[in-house]
């Protein structure tokens, strides 16, 4: 079997995991690795270049032309509807899904000198840090676009073009990082990313026999807590352009919460956060209660993105 994966080193690291995993049943495995558009343009936020699919189209041409077989994805990174022919045959157990901060001096928020600037790559985080911002008094602070991969993002803070970023967790703890964390943001705090933490592996459609022999790898609690929040971003027009977080995690035996949120970073207005627990089995299940909380959230004032704009 052949992996295509983008060549960042956090992503070769989860192409590795999984090769390894694959390799215990008995399945010999290579990399082809790729450099994605999204990887190519870093001058622009992702937003205003086409969104998360510059990071999975390369790998999806690949696995079209027979080059690769499977595609890992961080699952935050695949668009929310799939290409037609293409499918999504397996979701891993989620490591950590929360947002960390990440800071030479400055322990918080409430830590940052004046006029200090805060890197993120996420207009979700940028809404989120205002907001907790704004709470502490602190309009002097601003928060500038950090793209590039992990450890390029994490050189521009050590070059003091800023004060601190926010990264996802589950990057710096896979790749032994876990000592450049200050703080991880609660979920209260912080509420993360549809799929955020979570690896997706992507497959043709045709290609049901990697989707039984990708089956042993399905982590399928984690796989309904994914599918949920991903119904919510789908049902918002959810991509790079949509400030919306999505998190959903068990409360009991059968019983998932779904909380989600949207803010608009070109006005004042106040976030809306809304959430709903459901009985989940199924993923049919989960994508009801997504399409619920989608639901609540317009009732409740959010703006669901334009298809075309």
């Amino acid at each position: 079997m052949t992996i295509a994966t983008r060549e960042s080193r956090l992503a070769l690291w989860q192409a590795e995991h999984v090769k390894n995993l694959l390799e215990q049943l008995g399945c010999p495995v290579d990399l082809l690795g790729m450099t994605t558009k999204g990887d190519q343009i870093l001058d622009r936020s992702l937003s205003k270049v086409g969104g998360k699919g510059l990071f999975v189209k390369e790998l999806e041409l690949a696995l079209e032309e027979g080059r690769a077989h499977i595609a890992v994805h961080s699952l935050k990174d695949v668009p929310m509807d799939l290409p037609a022919g293409f499918v999504l045959a397996c979701v891993m157990e989620r490591e950590d899904p929360r947002d960390a901060w990440v800071s030479p001096a400055c322990q918080g928020l409430a830590d940052l000198p004046p006029d200090a600037v805060v890197g993120t790559s996420s207009l979700r985080r940028q809404v989120l840090l205002r907001e907790a911002l704004d709470l502490l008094g602190r309009g002097d602070v601003r928060i500038e676009p950090l793209r590039g991969n992990l450890d390029t993002r994490l050189r521009k803070l050590d070059e003091g073009q800023y004060h601190a970023i926010v990264l996802a967790a589950a990057g710096l703890k896979r790749l032994g990082l876990s000592d450049r964390i200050r703080h991880v943001f609660s979920v209260e705090e912080s509420l993360p990313a549809a799929g955020q933490g979570a690896l997706g592996i992507e497959v043709r459609a045709d290609r049901t026999d990697l989707v039984e022999l990708l089956a042993p790898l399905v982590h399928m609690p984690t796989w309904l807590r994914v599918a949920a929040e991903r119904t919510v971003s789908r049902a918002m027009g959810g991509s790079c352009s949509m400030p919306l977080a999505a998190y959903a995690d068990w409360s009991g035996e059968h019983q998932l919460r779904l909380d989600a949120a949207w803010g608009d970073p070109l006005s004042q207005r106040a976030v809306v956060r809304v959430g709903e627990t459901g009985d989940v089995r199924t993923l049919i299940q989960a994508e009801a209660l997504g399409q619920r909380v989608a639901e609540a959230l317009q009732q409740a004032g959010a703006q669901p993105a334009v298809a075309g704009a």
